[in-house]
């Protein structure tokens, strides 16, 4: 991230970089110590996922960052707040957070969540940018639909596999299945790969740790018209590093 990212957004002309750290800490989870190590490196928003509460420090931290989210759609009573609003260039644009529930702990409905969100953010923006956290194509595409022409774009995070089926809808929402991961390419999803292949042959519990070796950034840079929210392009980014 610190060796790629600069060069990044200086080279497309970006304005508000989103990042999806949940598993920045060692493969599990986020630390406040990681937290601030990706914002000092030129991230904007941290989104977050299931893995969200792995590490208890970041219970308290949470509430004091507010440029890092946790899903929207967890119950009331979480800490953190359930969307965060910045100024880009003199506009306000909205970030979301949302975690699916196919094949996922069962989160508040996320259809239903965005819905009651859009109520308090129709007065504020129309540039809303959605992560959604999830592990099913189908889901991720059902609520892409959903919000199509309701919010700017959504982007799809979890499986560490970036998908080529990036497009704009006809209503002018951005949407991609999966941006992908930050990670070793010599790995399984991350993982040292000799790790995983013990798991599936022996169907023990095994430590994971995060595999290193050859290394990729994968991204999608996203052009939205201010003055209506949509999308005008998407485009997908793999970055690799030797």
């Amino acid at each position: 991230m610190k060796l790629l990212l600069p060069s990044l957004v200086h080279d497309h002309g970006i304005d508000l970089t989103i990042a999806n750290g949940e598993n920045a800490a060692g493969g599990i989870g986020i630390t406040p110590e990681v937290a601030k190590e990706l914002l000092s490196s030129g991230v904007d928003v941290i989104t977050t996922g299931n893995h969200v509460w792995h590490k208890k420090e970041i219970y308290s931290f949470i509430d004091q960052e507010e440029r890092l989210l946790r899903p929207a759609n967890y119950p009331p009573g979480n800490p953190s707040k359930e969307f965060l609003v910045r100024e880009v260039k003199g506009h306000a644009v909205a970030v979301v957070n949302l975690c699916g529930r196919v094949f996922m702990p069962h989160l508040d409905c996320p259809f239903r969540c965005m819905d009651r969100l859009l109520k308090d953010l129709e007065s504020i923006t129309n540039l809303i940018i959605v992560d959604f956290h999830g592990e099913a194509t189908s889901e991720k595409y059902a609520i892409a639909w959903y919000l199509d022409g309701r919010v700017s774009a959504v982007v799809g995070t979890h499986t560490h596999v970036p998908t080529a089926d990036e497009r704009i809808l006809p209503g002018g929402t951005a949407y991609i299945t999966d941006a992908g991961m930050v990670g070793s390419t010599d790995s399984v999803i991350g993982v040292k790969k000799e790790e995983i292949i013990e798991r599936f042959l022996t169907q023990r519990p095994i430590s994971f740790s995060v595999a290193k070796g050859h290394r990729r950034l994968d991204a999608v840079v996203i052009d939205i018209d201010e003055k209506d929210g949509r999308a005008t392009s998407i485009q997908r980014i793999n970055l690799d590093v030797d």
